[in-house]
């Protein structure tokens, strides 16, 4: 065992032997090609104009905000992912810093994000909606409609049904049309004329002032749009020489990323039509944006296309995140959280195919009562910032009781980590309270349920007292309930009574208050895990 590795991560031979199963072929090309594909699905063609709408040409630094907030996140997942690379991590590594109470509540949020998969597959049907008008009625899919995503869902589970290196391959190709299409539209669209003063007219810069910047993030679609980055990492349990690969792989794709919203954007600013603007940026409205611009501009050959791949983008990252899904579910096994049933890799594979099923069944019910695209990612997003939350935590719970233990610097450390992991903790904990009220008031319960699955799942096995784990893990349940409360008298959609800017002040400063207090808890719990695997 590495010197460096959890106590906990040996308890049971069988997860190991399951691990073993895994096949490593995963190189750098494919690695960055899954977290750029997972990145760019059906965001792309929506957030510039609802950024637009929301900041109008500021929303440009809310990209910038978003590419460089989300790498300083990535740089602590990074570590977590080169130093301890194992399948399904990001539900693995909260449990073996924070104990079972926040191994469970962060693993119900990633069982429920299995819900980001099914608003790919929803916007598919949205967008093909323009040709087969019946898959959608009034705003929500129609029974033809669901019946087409169910069919849909059974071929995605089914292509990722096989080895590893057939996903990564199918996954290359897909990403190669949907680095092409974006580039072309933003290409097409300069060339198609601009208009000067855009930055500066119709309100200047910044016309609903910068604090709006902070609402697109959320508001705008932004966070969902770069959101995805952490792809790789659920894969460093089957890459070649991650501690090389996976840190290189996840900033690389973010980077391209950030780069090409950031066209998207500037064409978008540049290219609207005067006419459109009377009534400024929040007079813009496209159900479509890039595809009815193209047809405003007469580029009807780019509107065909941009329809079509409105099918292939969003298509990809759902075929992304069907395989992500199954990972994460194979490790909540691993956890504890699901039967072990579901833990079981398929010896020539390599690919936990039970956990893919059981993801198609979530995949299918999560539609049935949403359906809509915004209804489903407008709660999702928060799931995800809180997977990072909890690995900023992790991170820094177990360099803590490294330096307690005296172990020298693993290699795959990152550097200046030690002040990453905070900030990370508090943006994403920003990042959730500027949301807003309308969706946390969904999001944080619905996690907080996994406090309750907790003590229901909870059996003496020999493990710590109940006592104990409450004391380790009251870190994450206080800071739901807090962010809840403060959301609803914050200025992001609550009451209001908490004027801004110091609503945001205030939970920067009880974020950073409960990192604190969530790395001592880690490390603690880290401790006695030790002494407990150290005694006969």
């Amino acid at each position: 065992m590495p010197q460096n590795h959890p106590p906990e991560s040996i308890a049971a031979p069988a997860v190991l032997a399951e691990e073993r199963r895994l096949h490593k072929d995963l190189g750098f090309w494919a690695l960055t090609a899954i977290g750029f594909s997972n990145i760019l699905g059906s965001g792309w063609l929506f957030a510039a104009l609802y950024a637009a709408q929301t900041a109008g040409p500021a929303a440009l630094l809310s990209w910038i905000a978003a590419g460089v907030l989300c790498a300083l996140i990535a740089l602590v997942m990074v570590e977590l992912g080169a130093t301890r690379p194992e399948g399904g991590g990001t539900v693995r590594w909260p449990l073996y810093a924070s104990g079972r109470l926040v191994g469970t509540m962060i693993g119900w949020s990633v069982l429920l994000s299995v819900g980001g998969t099914a608003a790919e597959i929803s916007a598919i049907m949205q967008y093909a909606a323009h040709y087969l008008p019946g898959l959608y009625n009034g705003g929500t899919l129609s029974a033809s409609g669901l019946a087409v995503a169910v069919a849909l869902s059974v071929v995605l589970t089914a292509c990722n049904w096989f080895a590893v290196r057939i996903f990564a391959r199918l996954n290359n190709l897909i990403s190669v049309f949907k680095v092409v299409v974006p580039i072309l539209t933003i290409v097409a669209l300069f060339l198609s004329g601009t208009h000067s003063g855009r930055l500066t007219d119709h309100g200047g810069f910044a016309p609903y002032g910068y604090a709006a910047c902070l609402t697109a993030l959320a508001g705008g679609g932004i966070v969902y749009s770069v959101n995805g980055f952490q792809a790789p990492l659920d894969f460093s349990g089957e890459a070649r020489n991650p501690r090389r690969t996976v840190p290189a792989a996840v900033l690389t794709g973010i980077g391209l990323a950030v780069l090409v919203y950031l066209g998207l954007q500037l064409a978008f600013l540049y290219t609207v039509p005067e006419s459109l603007l009377g009534h400024g940026w929040k007079g813009v409205d496209f159900e479509s944006p890039f595809g009815q611009l193209a047809l405003v501009l007469n580029l009807h050959w780019l509107a065909t296309l941009l329809y079509a791949d409105a099918v292939i983008s969003p298509g990809g990252s759902a075929y992304v995140g069907v395989a992500i899904d199954a990972r994460h579910t194979y490790a909540l096994a691993k956890n504890g959280l699901l039967p072990r049933f579901f833990m079981r890799i398929h010896p020539w594979s390599g690919v936990a195919r039970r956990a893919l099923l059981l993801n198609l069944a979530v995949i299918v019910v999560f539609m049935l009562p949403f359906g809509g695209w915004q209804d489903i990612v407008s709660v999702m997003g928060d799931m995800y910032l809180l997977i990072y939350a909890a690995s900023a935590v992790a991170v820094a719970a177990f360099r803590a009781h490294d330096r307690e233990r005296g172990v020298a610097r693993a290699e795959g450390q990152v550097p200046g980590v030690r002040w990453i992991a905070p900030v990370s903790f508090v943006v994403a904990s920003e990042f959730v309270y500027w949301s807003g009220w309308h969706d946390l008031r969904l999001a944080l319960p619905f996690v907080l349920v996994g406090a309750v699955l907790f003590l229901l799942q909870r059996r003496e096995d020999g493990g710590a007292p109940l006592g104990e784990e409450l004391r380790r893990g009251a870190w994450l349940v206080f800071h739901l309930a807090a962010l809840t409360v403060l959301s609803w008298l914050g200025t992001f959609g609550g009451s209001g009574r908490l004027p801004a800017p110091y609503d945001t002040v205030v939970v920067g400063v009880l974020a950073l208050a409960v990192f604190v207090w969530a790395v001592r808890a880690g490390a603690q719990h880290l401790r006695t895990s030790q002494l407990s695997a150290a005694s006969p």
